[in-house]
């Protein structure tokens, strides 16, 4: 997520505690705050995806081709 994104969530948050928002500026604060998430979200599963497990007998295993086709939640 660029950083003007991010700066504008911050902006907004300051805004609503300090002043309260307009219906716009909160419609935008949830559009920003759930592309937010999902960044997030996709970052994590990037990393989750990427760890390998040594099991007790030796073996490794890839979390992202165990786990990986499961439907998100």
């Amino acid at each position: 997520m660029e950083q003007g994104k991010i700066d504008r969530i911050n902006a907004l948050a300051r805004k609503s505690k300090a002043e309260g928002l307009t219906e716009a500026e909160k419609k935008e604060q949830d559009l920003l705050r759930q592309e937010y998430i999902a960044n997030i979200r996709r970052n994590l599963r990037a990393q989750l995806d990427n760890i390998d497990v040594i099991g007790p007998d030796g073996k490794t295993e890839n979390l992202g081709e165990k786990y990986g086709n499961r439907k998100e939640n």
